[in-house]
């Protein structure tokens, strides 16, 4: 699948996980957001409208679940993938308490990364 065009936002407080990311996958052809805190967050996302959502657990200023659960209250936003990603061994109950449609735990090697993006924008 081509991913030409494709966009994407990641929120991450981490600065070496967004450079990482956004050096990875723009060399696949997405166009990449970051972001470091997830305050306005409907605003941030209605701006791109992105393809795909990373959502960092510990992101400031709310956090992860709220700014996830937030997302999905919105209308026009609400049908957008979330990956929620975190080093937080219960990972799989954070994301799918936060509504997530799938995470990656850190730390993720790039393969898995690619992976996962792939298959939630093939569903």
């Amino acid at each position: 699948m081509s991913t030409s065009h494709k966009k994407i936002v990641i929120f991450d407080d981490d600065e070496d996980i967004l450079s990482i990311c956004s050096y990875i996958l723009e060399e696949q052809g997405w166009e990449v957001h970051t972001f470091s805190d997830c305050n306005n967050i409907v605003e941030k996302v209605s701006g791109i409208l992105p393809d795909v959502i990373m959502m960092d657990n510990w992101i400031p200023d709310s956090g992860g679940i709220i700014a996830t659960q937030t997302l999905k209250k919105t209308d026009l936003l609400k049908e957008i993938p979330v990956i929620y990603f975190s080093a937080n061994s219960d990972i799989q109950i954070l994301a799918s308490h936060a509504g997530a449609q799938t995470y990656l735990a850190k730390p993720f090697d790039l393969e898995d990364l690619e992976k996962v993006i792939n298959r939630v924008i093939a569903a």
